[in-house]
């Protein structure tokens, strides 16, 4: 996995096929963890899922816009020690830019019908994390970086 395309590849295809991803945020200097709904833009540039703006990992977002989204496709088995691959996306969060709001508005329902309700809520904010590097690991240590530079 040390091209660009079979890596990008690889990242697209896990994306795609999982709904929910672990955001790491930070809080009173500890790591705080959420379960999110995302999707990732077409060109693997963004991810994008919503809170409440009433949360601690919004709060910690406002706080320190840093962070990171854990997915992965593992299936609680043994065979994950071999088979599962997780990607580890970092970069920096802030509010779904206004020009492109509705756009990616759609892209996430989209993937997650079942929460157009809650996206409509007048307290739910639309984020985008802006992706700096996909770390994939693989086949238990293999780990490879893609850089969105």
């Amino acid at each position: 996995m040390s091209t660009p395309e079979p890596l990008r590849h690889t990242i697209r295809t896990l994306l795609d096929s999982q709904i929910q991803a672990v955001l790491a945020t930070q809080h009173q200097e500890q790591p705080y963890t959420s379960l999110m709904a995302f999707v990732a833009t077409t060109d693997l540039r963004q991810i994008v899922f919503a809170t409440y703006r009433a949360t601690q990992k919004y709060a910690n977002l406002l706080a320190n816009p840093r962070a990171s989204l854990l997915i992965d496709n593992r299936c609680n088995a043994e065979t994950d020690f071999r088979n599962a691959v997780a990607i580890s996306v970092q970069g920096t969060v802030r509010e779904a830019d206004a020009a492109r709001r509705a756009e990616l508005l759609q892209l996430y329902l989209s993937k997650h019908r079942r929460l157009r309700d809650f996206v409509a809520t007048e307290g739910c904010v639309l984020l985008q994390l802006d992706v700096e590097c996909y770390y994939v690991v693989s086949r238990f240590q293999n780990v490879a970086e893609l850089r969105m530079d």
